[in-house]
C-alpha cells in the first residue's frame, strides 16, 4: 500500500471553526464609555491571542508575506526571467480544487483513475491542491499563494483516494501515461511507496522518452522507526529526486550547514533539495501549514517550469541538467548522499551558462549510485508496509472562508493595539468630564 496523508496536528482547530467576529454600533451595543473602554482591551486583547485578526471584507495578505519561501529562494527574482507561461504542469496527487481563488484559470481539465467520478478538478483531501498552488498559485495581485510559476497551467491526475492513498501503483502509472498524452511538459510525484513498480517505471520511461521531466518526493520517516531507503518512484533513475530541509519561516537564514528537514527520508538516488518544512498552503476552503518532502517537491517542479517557459526548445534532459548544475551545494563538494547536488536555485538556473548533456545526468548517474537500492525493492513488489503519512497540515486559526475573488484578513500589530486602547480611554475620560 502506498500514500500521502496529511495529518492535523494537535492543538489548533480547523480554520472553517473560528467565525469573523461582528462589531457591532456603539449606540446599540455599547451604552456607556466605560463599557466601551473595557469591552475594547477585552476584544483587542481575544483577537491578538486567540485569531492574530480583525474582520475585514477583504483580502488575506497575510498569505502571501507568509510564503518565506519566496524570498529565500529568490523567487521573485527569477520572475524577471521566467514566470511558467506556456508549460503544462501534471499533479499526480488527491485531485486539484480548481475553485480555490489561487487556482482560479490556473487549473485544465484532467482525469481520476481512482473512481472516475472527477475530472481531477476536485480534492477531498487538500494535498493535492497545496501542491498544485505551490507551483502556480496566481501572483497576478499581492493576496494568497503564490507559485514558484505561477503563470503555468495544472493538469490535475486524481490517483490518491479520499484517505489520500493509492493500492496500486499501476494507477499512478495509468496518470503518468495519460498526463504525457495530454501535454504535460512537467509531472510531480508528491507520493511515493516502498516496494518497486514495473509498471511505474515503465510509466516514467514513456515520460522521458516524450520528453517530460519526472519530479518526485524522496518521502518522509514514520516516527520512531528505522529510516529506510527513499522512496518509490523518487529512486528510479532518471527522476527528480527531491528531499526536504529544514528551512523555516522562524528559521529561514541560508547557510552552507543548512540541516534536513528532520522528517526527510534522504540516500544515494536524492537529486536535490528545497524547502520542506512550515510552508503555508492553500487548501479547499482556505490555507494551512504543512510540512514534508510533498511540498518540497513540487518547489523544484516549479523551477522546472520556470525553465521550461524561458527555453521552451529545451529537452528533459538538459532541464534536469540545469536544475541540477545550477543547485546551491550543500554538505560534502558535489553530490552526496543526504543533499544530492544541493538545494534548487531557481535564479541561477534562469541566468547560468550549462554546458549541454546528451541525456538525462540523473539516469546515468543513478543507474550505478542505486542498483542495489531498486533490487531490493522489487523483492517487496505487493507486500509494502503502509508508508508514513506526511506530517502535514493543521489548519489556520485565521478565518480563511473563500467568498469573493480573494479571503482578506488584516492582522493586528502592536500600533493597532496602542490606538485601540488609547481610543478606549479617552472617551472614557470625555464620558466622565462631560
Amino acid at each position: 500500500m502506498w500514500f500521502i496523508q496529511p495529518v492535523q496536528l494537535a492543538g489548533l482547530a480547523p480554520a472553517d471553526a473560528a467565525e469573523p467576529t461582528q462589531w457591532c454600533a456603539v449606540d446599540t451595543c455599547l451604552p456607556s464609555a466605560r463599557l466601551l473602554a473595557r469591552v475594547t482591551v477585552a476584544v483587542v486583547a481575544t483577537l491578538v491571542t486567540t485569531l492574530g485578526w480583525l474582520p475585514a471584507p477583504a483580502r488575506a495578505d497575510w498569505v502571501r508575506s507568509d510564503e518565506w519561501q519566496l524570498q529565500v529562494l529568490g523567487v521573485r527574482t527569477a520572475w524577471r526571467f521566467a514566470d511558467g507561461a506556456g508549460v503544462t504542469v501534471a499533479v499526480l496527487d488527491s485531485g486539484v480544487d480548481a475553485g480555490h481563488p489561487d487556482l482560479a484559470g490556473q487549473v485544465l481539465p484532467g482525469a481520476d483513475f481512482v473512481d472516475g467520478r472527477t475530472d481531477g478538478r476536485e480534492d477531498p483531501v487538500g494535498h493535492g491542491t497545496t501542491v498544485a498552488a505551490l507551483i502556480a498559485g496566481r501572483a497576478d495581485d499581492n493576496a494568497g499563494v503564490a507559485g514558484v510559476a505561477p503563470a503555468a497551467k495544472i493538469l490535475p491526475v486524481r490517483v490518491l483516494d479520499a484517505q489520500n492513498k493509492y493500492d496500486d501503483a499501476t494507477a499512478v502509472a495509468r496518470g503518468l501515461r495519460w498526463a504525457v498524452d495530454h501535454g504535460a511538459a512537467i509531472a510531480n510525484l508528491s507520493l511515493g511507496g516502498t516496494g518497486r513498480s514495473p509498471e511505474l517505471a515503465a510509466a516514467i520511461a514513456y515520460a522521458s522518452a516524450h520528453d517530460v521531466v519526472v519530479v518526485a518526493c524522496t518521502g518522509n520517516a514514520t516516527a520512531g522507526a528505522a529510516r529506510t531507503d527513499i522512496w518509490y518512484p523518487a529512486r528510479e533513475p532518471g527522476v527528480v529526486a527531491v528531499a526536504g530541509l529544514a528551512a523555516s519561516r522562524h528559521s529561514p537564514a541560508r547557510t552552507t550547514a543548512e540541516e534536513l528537514w528532520s522528517g526527510s527520508l534522504t540516500g544515494p538516488a536524492t537529486a536535490l533539495t528545497a524547502p520542506a518544512a512550515d510552508l503555508l498552503g492553500a487548501r479547499p476552503g482556505g490555507y494551512w501549514w504543512v510540512q514534508g518532502t510533498s511540498f518540497a517537491a513540487p518547489l523544484v517542479a516549479g523551477t522546472a517550469t520556470l525553465i521550461r517557459s524561458r527555453w521552451p526548445a529545451l529537452d528533459a534532459a538538459n532541464v534536469v541538467n540545469r536544475l541540477i548544475r545550477t543547485a546551491r551545494d550543500l554538505g560534502p563538494a558535489g553530490r552526496d548522499d543526504r543533499y544530492g547536488y544541493g538545494e534548487v536555485d531557481p535564479v541561477t538556473a534562469l541566468t547560468a551558462a550549462v554546458p549541454p548533456v546528451a541525456g538525462n545526468p540523473l539516469r546515468a548517474a543513478d543507474d550505478g549510485a542505486s542498483e542495489g537500492v531498486t533490487r531490493a525493492a522489487e523483492a517487496g513488489v505487493g507486500t509494502a508496509e503502509p508508508v508514513p503519512a506526511d506530517p502535514a497540515a493543521h489548519a489556520l486559526t485565521r478565518p480563511a472562508a473563500l467568498t469573493g475573488p480573494r479571503p482578506v484578513v488584516f492582522t493586528v500589530g502592536v500600533g493597532g493595539l496602542v490606538f485601540l486602547l488609547l481610543l478606549g480611554a479617552g472617551l472614557y475620560v470625555v464620558r466622565r468630564r462631560l
